[in-house]
């Protein structure tokens, strides 16, 4: 893939289940990295990802995936993409290396060198021990890790990952996450499917955000998470700093020992700046205050569904 050339490019993307539809008019454009797709159960996430996959064939739009386009060939974006449902696909009387093996064959390494990188990727993703162990015999959190190592055994360009942390405790999710993050170390982008946002938020550098199959927001997480509201800690009298802020046009709201400022009709960084001269402080920190992807996503029309 090109340098600079977007992981995924949608534009007028439709799918319907008979009269229902799951993804209406979506268009986007998505550079290389960790992706997070957020949304609400029954948002479009689980069929958006099975559309750039070519098993779900789109209503209308089009769809490209790594610089190809969908339409020109599912085989070649397949061979060089991952995936890891959701739901259980492993088979249970199939020992993990078995399985491992089989599957980067599948993916068209020659069967010596097959076993040889089915054993680094179990080794990879913590299994290495219990290689030769039955499958069915797996805890969630090993089956989890063995679902994620069939994704990555053939060396794919992108991996997409629905709701890798399902059923982990919270040890496990911690785990699944920090594998995730090191996915790009070996050069993979990951599109990592959840409704859990603290994940996103914990692996992710872009987000789009799903409701109801149409896109609410797509962009860096920096961006969608940072606010034009000043968040001001200062060395000196906390109350006397908040008062001339207010006296200068600012709203001004205490939280502990910061104080967020927000001003409608300018910039906020201005007035924190301003009303520390004035009541004779010192600036301790000062930076744009930062929300969480649940407020971001609430304040864009998002919801539980």
């Amino acid at each position: 893939m090109p340098s600079g050339t977007p992981i995924l490019a949608v534009s007028g993307l439709r799918f319907a289940y008979g009269d229902i539809v799951a993804i209406d008019g979506v268009d986007l454009t998505v550079p290389p990295g960790r992706i997070g797709l957020v949304g609400a159960n029954g948002a479009g996430k689980t069929t958006l990802l099975k559309i750039l996959l070519g098993v779900l064939p789109p209503a209308a739009g089009s769809v490209s995936v790594l610089g190809h386009p969908l339409e020109h060939g599912a085989i070649e974006i397949r061979s060089r993409v991952g995936w890891m449902p959701e739901g259980e696909c492993l088979p249970p009387d199939q020992t993990a290396a078995d399985f491992l093996g089989y599957a980067a064959e599948l993916g068209g390494l020659p069967p010596r060198a097959a076993r040889q990188r089915a054993s680094d990727v179990l080794g990879l993703v913590g299994l290495h021990e219990e290689r030769f162990r039955y499958i069915g015999e797996f805890s969630t959190g090993m089956k989890q890790r063995a679902k994620l190592a069939q994704a990555i055994v053939h060396d794919p360009e992108l991996v997409l990952l629905d709701e890798p942390t399902a059923g982990l405790d919270p040890d496990g999710r911690e785990e699944m996450l920090d594998l995730v993050t090191r996915l790009e170390d070996f050069g993979i982008n990951a599109v990592i499917s959840s409704h859990v946002l603290t994940d996103i938020e914990r692996t992710c550098d872009w987000v789009i955000m799903l409701d109801g199959g149409h896109v609410l927001r797509s962009g860096p997480l920096s961006d969608l998470s940072t606010t034009d509201e000043a968040e001001l800690e200062v060395i000196g009298d906390l109350d006397a700093v908040a008062a001339a802020a207010e006296r200068l046009g600012a709203v001004v709201q205490r939280e502990g020992s910061s104080l967020v400022i927000t001003r409608s009709d300018g910039d906020a960084f201005d007035i924190a700046r301003d009303a520390v001269v004035a009541a004779g402080a010192a600036i301790r920190r000062l930076g744009a205050r930062r929300t969480t992807l649940e407020d971001v996503f609430l304040g864009a029309g998002g919801g539980d569904g």
